[in-house]
């Protein structure tokens, strides 16, 4: 079936007086979406996905499926599938069972029972292993039956709760692959639960990042990533350096910016309106940071080398001086000595106005 619109309006949940676990929250998944809830642990993002399952009721506001409003319909009549952390598979059932289960549950007839769980065997790739215990698989073979048991029943809405994190990193990065091809296969609209920010980024159409029960940023990996609104988005979806400053002046959508190692020129984001004696937060990340002038025109920081960590594909390198630390990453770099000074080059591009934490002049 088509994916369907799913939209959250208003809802919050306390499981303690006057102790939120969600803020009242706003948000619209488009159909045939992977959209990702990112957040720590106990952020309220799982709460949120049980309540879009029917597994949890509300204390306010509106679960509504292509317009139909959702919000007092039973688990089983919402057509929502959910896949648990920990795959919840039968383990006295061989792996056609658990995939047939909720197709019996349904008193389908055995010949439409056969033909659908064949082809969502096959859609897992585990079209050889109907027979086999659930005891004989390995954590990735389980994931796929419970993704396989999930779609049997043709949902309306695929609901995945931290699905990948019982397994090793190689089963991961296999499995984040795979879900996301039969999420788009299926033209299925997917919610998908995580603390993880690399599952996030790179499966995810859309993320919404959850903070202590409160939506703090709505958009696609790259428009988080590249543009985050505050330092906390920022921080979560990855390494980031932060520089507090005051606008120098503005001119033709660029911001001159004074800080405390040095003067910084940073694009204007879209629709922001930014004064003279304005107090503002910027970003680099550290792979926007570089030891030659890339574009001709960069940026500098001046900062003191205190350490490198070399972990393969890069090298991290740590600078500290009196305002604090820099990182900057980099690729096959050449030795560099603890101790020394040097230039550190941005882009305009790599420097972000955190439009969320900017104070008025």
């Amino acid at each position: 079936m088509s994916g369907v619109r799913i939209e959250i309006k208003g809802i919050s949940k306390a499981y303690q007086r006057n102790k939120p676990v969600l803020k009242p929250v706003d948000l619209t998944v488009e159909p045939g979406e992977l959209f990702f809830l990112l957040g720590s642990s106990g952020c309220g993002k799982s709460t949120l996905l049980r309540i879009i399952a029917g597994l949890l009721k509300p204390d306010s506001g509106k679960i509504l499926f292509n317009g139909k409003d959702m919000t007092d319909t039973p688990p089983e009549k919402r057509r929502a599938a959910m896949v648990f952390q920990n795959y919840a598979l039968w383990p006295n059932m061989n792996v056609f069972e658990n995939v047939a289960f909720g197709l019996r549950v349904a008193k389908t007839p055995e010949a439409e029972i056969r033909k659908t769980v064949g082809e969502m065997l096959s859609l897992v790739h585990l079209e050889d292993c109907a027979d086999r215990k659930i005891q004989s698989l390995s954590g990735g073979q389980q994931q796929r039956v419970a993704l396989a048991r999930a779609m049997a029943v043709d949902p309306a809405v695929l609901l995945l709760d931290e699905p990948l994190s019982n397994l090793d990193a190689c089963l991961r990065d296999e499995m984040r692959l795979e879900i996301r091809r039969i999420c788009k296969s299926r033209g299925l609209t997917a919610m998908y639960v995580t603390h993880d920010r690399k599952e996030a980024l790179s499966m995810a159409d859309r993320i919404a990042v959850i903070h202590e029960g409160t939506l703090r940023q709505t958009g696609t990996p790259r428009e988080l990533y590249n543009t985050p609104v505050e330092s906390f988005v920022a921080s979560f979806l990855g390494d980031a350096n932060f520089l507090t400053g005051t606008v120098k002046s503005v001119r033709q959508n660029t911001a001159e910016v004074e800080t405390q190692r040095c003067v910084l020129s940073a694009p204007v984001p879209e629709g922001m309106a930014l004064a003279s004696g304005q107090q503002i937060k910027l970003m680099i990340r550290p792979e926007n940071l570089a030891f030659e002038d890339r574009t001709g025109h960069g940026e500098v920081i001046v900062s003191t080398l205190e350490s490198g960590t070399y972990l393969g594909e890069r090298t991290e390198w740590l600078f500290r001086d009196q305002y604090g630390t820099v990182t900057v990453y980099e690729t096959l770099p050449p030795h560099r000595e603890p101790g020394t000074e040097y230039k550190l080059y941005a882009g305009q591009r790599g420097i972000v106005i955190l439009r969320g934490e900017c104070n008025p002049s």
